[in-house]
């Protein structure tokens, strides 16, 4: 990384709702690595401190914080919000004003247990639309990204991440950025549309997983063909 990269990178600061978990612990762990201040955010703010510091003895330095989910948005430039969908909707009405005038990358999948690998419609159409209709009034751009992810794949910080990101807002600023923070945690983003594609993206994870079983493989993802 050159030092100009680096000193863009720490003027950002990446908080992780539900970054306990392994997606958000895995993407979390990518980015500290790459010079941006990170905070793990969770409902308790004891657990996000016990996970970051499980996290930074795994990395062997102070890389990460954490933080109650609100104080970690409120602190944030840019907010990743990584729970699972039956805690969508209370995360987002728990830190609905801390958002305002910052991203919002949105990775939820909105699975339903114990159907996973079926396809499950949101009466939003999905997670992301749904967050979009939540914060309405609300001066925050919403990207969403990474449900096509396995945190298989995110686990090790050091090894690369062989599938691509499919990106999708209606911000095009915002998309660009999402991009970038893509890149530094060692995947591909592609720009796929406006946030209504989300429908799309979010409906590709259970596939996977559904193709994971079938084929007993861990960590299926997508490549974007014929790009280069």
């Amino acid at each position: 990384m050159s030092e100009s990269s680096e000193n863009s990178t720490l003027l950002i600061t990446i908080a992780v709702l539900g970054g306990t978990g392994k997606e958000g612990a895995g993407l979390a762990m990518r980015w500290a690595l790459n010079g941006y201040r990170v905070i793990i955010g969770s409902r308790d703010a004891q657990r996000a401190a016990a996970r970051a510091a499980e996290l930074n003895s795994e990395l062997g330095s102070d890389y990460l914080s954490g933080m109650d989910n609100l104080n970690a948005a409120k602190a944030a430039d840019l907010v990743v919000l990584s729970v699972p969908y039956d805690a969508h909707q209370a995360t987002l009405e728990s830190v609905r004003e801390a958002l305002a005038g910052k991203i919002l990358i949105d990775i939820t999948v909105p699975l339903v247990p114990p159907n996973v690998r079926t396809v499950h419609l949101p009466s939003g159409g999905a997670a992301a639309l749904e967050a979009q209709a939540l914060l309405q009034g609300v001066e925050v751009r919403i990207v969403s990204a990474f449900q096509n992810v396995s945190s298989e794949k995110l686990k090790d910080p050091h090894t690369p991440v062989e599938c691509d990101v499919l990106v999708t807002g209606d911000d095009a600023d915002a998309k660009a950025q999402v991009i970038e923070v893509v890149k530094a945690a060692g995947m591909k983003g592609i720009d796929a549309g406006p946030l209504a594609n989300a429908v799309a993206a979010e409906a590709l994870t259970p596939v996977l997983l559904y193709i994971n079983r079938a084929y007993k493989v861990k960590g299926v993802g997508l490549r974007i063909t014929n790009l280069d």
